[in-house]
């Protein structure tokens, strides 16, 4: 499925392997990271604008520039060391942990504080905080990464926490990152992966725009059973027709 080994990555997609996934046995102990992070820059919110969406040139991504995106419900911005304390509760949560098949599977605190202490620097993926405007909570994030500069296309993931469920937080986090993936970024195709067990996850994905492709047969060995997964997918040119509100 993915190449990188598997993070808490999300109660909407497969986890998105990659290599610190939370300890839930060890919620409370390392401190939080101390590296400030990268001046954010405020961006204006992709779907936030009346006039028609356009898609931007064909140019290489800059996944250096952490910006600052802003809903109606929910701030997306780089990681605080604030965020820390709230992003362990979201990878301890048993939903969490079950939705995103790593079960079994987790990674030490350790490497989990090392994980939000570097996702400011990297330069080939974007990984923003999910906020909750109301609250001022970080209850989760959002996750473009495995960029293919030929094919101008990127793997997305998400976690939201229970803090952030049931009120519409993840539908919208999801349409401000890929709103700026497509007409910031200048991607051509953002997919991910979903599993069978999780449809209420590939209602969000499908609120937005997201069109199954296809499915990866026994993807996840869960307990005593194999739990497919759905391939979907969305790309710039259906953007820009209906900036993730396909349904009108």
């Amino acid at each position: 499925m993915h190449t990188e080994p598997p993070i808490a990555a999300s109660p909407t997609t497969p986890a998105a392997a990659e290599p610190v996934p939370a300890a839930p046995e060890r919620v409370t102990v390392a401190s939080p990271p101390t590296a400030a992070p990268r001046p954010a820059t405020a961006v204006p919110s992709p779907t936030a604008a009346s006039e028609p969406a356009t898609v931007a040139p064909e140019r290489v991504p800059d996944f250096a520039d952490k910006p600052t995106l802003t809903g109606k419900r929910v701030l997306l911005r780089p990681f605080l060391d604030g965020d820390l304390l709230e992003l362990r509760v979201a990878h301890a949560d048993p939903e969490v942990i079950r939705l995103t098949g790593i079960a079994g599977r987790q990674h030490s605190e350790e490497k989990l504080v090392h994980w939000y202490d570097t996702r400011n620097a990297q330069t080939d993926r974007l990984d923003l905080a999910v906020v909750d405007r109301a609250t001022g909570a970080c209850v989760g994030e959002v996750v473009l990464n495995q960029w293919d500069a030929h094919n101008r296309s990127c793997n997305f993931r998400t976690l939201i926490g229970p803090g952030g469920r049931d009120r519409g937080l993840g539908t919208e986090a999801v349409r401000l990152i890929v709103g700026h993936g497509f007409e910031r970024l200048g991607l051509h195709r953002i997919s991910l992966e979903v599993y069978h067990f999780n449809p209420r996850a590939r209602r969000v994905y499908e609120k937005v725009g997201f069109v199954a492709e296809g499915v990866l047969r026994d993807a996840l060995r869960d307990d005593d059973r194999w739990v497919d997964a759905t391939v979907m997918s969305i790309l710039a040119p259906e953007w820009a027709a209906h900036r993730g509100h396909p349904e009108g």
